[in-house]
């Protein structure tokens, strides 16, 4: 069993699904090379050969071809759904258990793609935290400056990690969303940059990134309803900007 399976619906989406196929891996499945079996019927055949798919097609379709296949949330293959355009990863099986709410990261962080996560035990996290860092900062480096700008508040109320595409690799980042099994979002500097909106510039970022800040921006972007609630906090090379849902700051407000 490899680990991806990429079904195309269409050839329009081969450019698509290569260039999701270049940094995850996968097999890529063109269903119109046999005419002799539906698409329906050739998915149902390879479902269980593959721990986790991404299918580039409308959710209809999705939901269509995988009708009678699940069987149970901890052994189904997590199934990723992406628009033809390239724009919303929905995570639609197997989301929490299967890993999809994962993949579905992965697959929007590859091609600038907004992630769609519908599970309880992520959507009811109300925060969001905006991050940006220095070169080679370490995950202990991250860890502190996290913990500084949450106060009383806690990890597990941490939805996502969202930062700009130059730092989507940075070694420390990767580490400490990792140990804390938090998924990273990350912003194209195009996009950061239509929304640098800051509270405190900085002069060091702006020069060498080219942008006024990143961590409010990135925390901004991620959550659109979103209050902030901790500006950009500094600390030994890290910057941390906390977001909270807007109808959960009003719940916790009335249950002050």
């Amino acid at each position: 069993m490899t680990d991806c399976g990429i079904w195309l619906v269409r050839p329009e989406s081969e450019a698509l699904a290569v260039a999701l196929q270049e940094p995850l891996g996968g097999v890529l499945y063109r269903p119109w090379l046999d005419t002799a079996n539906s698409q329906k019927q050739q998915f149902a055949a390879a479902y269980r050969l593959h721990k986790q798919w991404i299918m580039i097609a409308a959710s209809g379709i999705a939901v269509r071809f995988l009708d009678g296949l699940a069987q149970d949330k901890h052994s189904d293959p997590a199934v990723v759904v992406l628009d033809e355009a390239g724009r919303f990863a929905v995570s639609l099986l197997a989301g929490h258990e299967g890993g999809a709410n994962r993949l579905a990261y992965r697959v929007a962080n590859a091609i600038g793609a907004v992630p769609v996560i519908t599970t309880a035990t992520e959507a009811l996290k109300p925060l969001v935290i905006g991050i940006g860092c220095r070169k080679d900062v370490t995950a202990e480096q991250i860890a502190a400056a996290v913990k500084q700008a949450l106060g009383k508040r806690q990890l597990n109320e941490v939805r996502e990690l969202a930062t700009i595409d130059l730092k989507a690799n940075e070694p420390g980042l990767l580490a400490f969303c990792r140990q804390h099994d938090l998924p990273l979002r990350v912003l194209a500097s195009a996009t950061v940059a239509a929304r640098s909106w800051v509270t405190k510039p900085s002069d060091w970022v702006q020069q060498n990134i080219g942008l006024p800040g990143v961590c409010e921006p990135c925390a901004l972007i991620a959550s659109t309803r979103g209050k902030l609630i901790v500006p950009k906090m500094a600390l030994n090379g890290v910057a941390v900007a906390i977001l909270e849902d807007a109808e959960q700051s009003s719940n916790n407000k009335s249950q002050g």
